[in-house]
């Protein structure tokens, strides 16, 4: 079985590591903590000749994703990678590379928005990303964000698909925390992903076009509506490129989401990123008690799952949603995200709304204890859990 090289590497080092196995053409991006050591990884692999690829130095992220735009354009593999006010700083070229239909791969080190200035872990930033056409993945440790990092690229530049993908993780707990990773290696990364170049570029030199022109009413919607049945082909790629990724690894990622303790639970608490290894202990501790609580982590969050999370949760009285999001006057993204897939599949579930960890703040097992008990005598409501 491949990947068996075992490295010590933070989660910042683990995606540097997937881009160089993905042999990418080239990288672009402007330096913010905490993603910065993402970049500096790179080049170091471009300066000593373990990666091949062109390094663009540019003044800001919005010019970062404009230079892989262009790059994308004429059948580059790009990748880059940014945070917080970076990502803001990005979003405008964010869509037309959606557009574009560009397949761009990006790493996403969540942080918090300012004001005030943070540079802690929160998922506001990955979440402003929800409608703009990207496909978006998120990992809870060093080894997934390798993983879905080179299953993003499986994805995206699929013949069906060629849409970017972005994989967030959180600021430290993922990004500086030293893991044990293991890597495929370049020469067993490329038997996995689509040969460089079998995408058709939408520029060439010998069919000379333009990108960015103006679109009348029926031309747009026509560019829009194939964008979204290219979207709704995403699932199933992802499904057939983690299914691949696990005959060579060993880590099947095909479920879009990983269960805890799920089969016989009528609760379950339902979030993304590292905090969950805080909710897998709280489930341990309400079973303890008697409780049926199990956890289920999202891997995949646009397109949204809507159907493999139905036979998760077909059977549950309460979802405890948890989202790492500063969010007002709303419900949280998660919570959205079950209620309509509660709506639109006639469960008879209740939600009970929660939005933890904001500004980086810890999220024990405690706290998730404490989030089932009041559900379970308050469903229905959206919560901020301030400890």
């Amino acid at each position: 079985m491949a990947g068996k090289e075992r490295l010590l590497l933070t989660g910042n080092y683990a995606a540097a590591y997937a881009a160089r196995d993905a042999d990418v053409d080239v990288v672009s991006a402007y330096p913010i903590t905490p993603q910065t050591t993402v970049i500096e990884k790179i080049a170091d692999f471009i300066a000593s000749g373990e990666l091949n690829a062109k390094f663009v130095r540019v003044e800001s992220e919005h010019s970062a994703m404009a230079a892989l735009i262009g790059a994308s354009s004429v059948g580059a593999r790009a990748f880059t990678a940014t945070s917080s006010q970076g990502l803001l700083y990005m979003y405008e070229v964010v869509w037309w590379a959606s557009g574009a239909r560009l397949p761009i791969v990006m790493g996403l080190v969540t942080r918090a928005l300012g004001p005030p200035w943070s540079i802690w872990s929160e998922h506001t930033d990955f979440y402003t990303m929800r409608d703009s056409g990207w496909n978006l993945f998120f990992a809870s440790n060093a080894q997934e964000v390798y993983d879905l990092l080179l299953i993003s690229y499986g994805v995206s530049e699929n013949q069906e698909v060629i849409l970017p993908s972005c994989v967030g993780w959180d600021a430290f707990e993922v990004s500086h925390t030293y893991e044990p990773v293991s890597v495929l290696g370049r020469e067993e990364a490329s038997r996995f992903l689509p040969p460089k170049g079998s995408f058709k570029p939408p520029l060439s030199s010998e069919e000379p076009g333009s990108l960015g022109n103006l679109a009348y009413p029926p031309e747009y919607l026509d560019i829009r509506h194939t964008m979204r049945q290219a979207s709704d082909k995403v699932l199933g790629v992802f499904r057939e490129a983690a299914v691949r990724y696990a005959k060579l690894t060993g880590r099947d990622y095909s479920g879009m989401y990983e269960c805890y303790r799920c089969e016989d639970a009528d609760t379950i608490i339902v979030g993304m990123g590292s905090i969950m290894g805080e909710a897998y202990r709280a489930v341990d501790n309400l079973r303890d008690e008697g409780m049926k609580v199990g956890a289920l982590k999202l891997w995949v969050y646009r397109p949204f799952p809507y159907e493999e999370l139905y036979k998760a949760v077909q059977n549950v009285d309460t979802i405890v949603t948890v989202s790492r999001s500063s969010v007002f006057g709303s419900m949280s993204p998660i919570g959205l995200d079950f209620a309509s897939l509660i709506a639109s599949r006639g469960l008879d579930a209740k939600i009970a709304d929660y939005v933890a960890g904001v500004g980086g703040m810890d999220v024990y097992a405690e706290d998730f204890v404490g989030m089932v008990k009041d559900a379970h005598k308050n469903t229905g409501r959206n919560v901020w859990w301030v400890r």
